[in-house]
């Protein structure tokens, strides 16, 4: 069993055409020593610049991936090979994340590696392996990729249960997804959430998208049994 999880809509893309020549974007493209198209898309830079953007609320921030991503990889789920990771951004672009990157924890660094992937497609190892690949693609084309055997997507406008109980859920099937918003207001599109077999809110509070994404994996280890299986270690039964 591997547990198929997706960031959705999330905050991640270049500058869009339609304000490359604002200045708050040329000013941040000269620092950067780069074409104002090649940058990644970040309020806390080009925030007046994004004003006049559509769904502007759900854009330019992409410390929420870089978070959400640092902590998912980081995890004994994703070290045994029980995890699948992908990212799909608000302009539908799917990211496929190998479980054995090494992300960037300085996020300057980060935006920098996205403006490399965005921009050539892919990002190799010294090896030749793929460590990060983007593709155009909707939600729908990634779930039909994936073909999960039960998809569950977290939201305010979903059912009220424990993370437990999703899990549970979870549990029971073969090839089980979870959607994340990788944005930080509002919700998700009608497409996404048609997408979803059940909607469901882990608090009455809305929760950074890395708060849900580790206990979704920490609740996942627990009902695997990982947490008592690594601390014996190999040679212990």
């Amino acid at each position: 069993m591997k547990l198929f999880l997706i960031l959705a809509e999330s905050s991640l893309e270049p500058v869009p055409d339609e304000i490359r020549d604002h200045p708050a974007v040329r000013k941040s493209a000269r620092r950067r020593g780069r074409d104002p198209g090649e940058l990644i898309l970040d309020r806390s830079l080009h925030h007046f610049a994004m004003r006049g953007l559509p769904n502007s609320g759900k854009r330019g921030r992409p410390d929420i991936v870089h978070m959400a991503l640092l902590g998912a990889l980081g995890t004994p789920l994703n070290w045994e090979g029980l995890l699948s990771i992908h990212v799909h951004t608000i302009g539908d672009m799917i990211i496929d994340v190998n479980p054995g990157v090494r992300l960037p924890r300085n996020y300057n660094r980060f935006l920098g590696l996205m403006e490399q992937l965005f921009a050539k497609g892919s990002i190799t190892s010294t090896s030749g392996e793929v460590l990060l690949r983007a593709r155009p693609g909707r939600m729908q084309d990634l779930l039909e990729a994936l073909n999960p055997s039960i998809v569950l997507a977290f939201t305010r406008a979903g059912s009220p249960r424990t993370m437990k109980d999703c899990v549970g859920e979870l549990m029971g099937r073969d090839r089980p997804a979870a959607i994340i918003g990788g944005f930080p207001h509002g919700g998700f599109s009608e497409g996404t959430l048609e997408l979803a077999d059940a909607l469901v809110r882990i608090d009455r509070e809305s929760l950074d998208a890395s708060v849900v994404v580790s206990r979704l994996i920490y609740e996942f280890e627990e009902a695997l049994g990982l947490p008592e299986r690594r601390v014996r270690g190999p040679d212990q039964t």
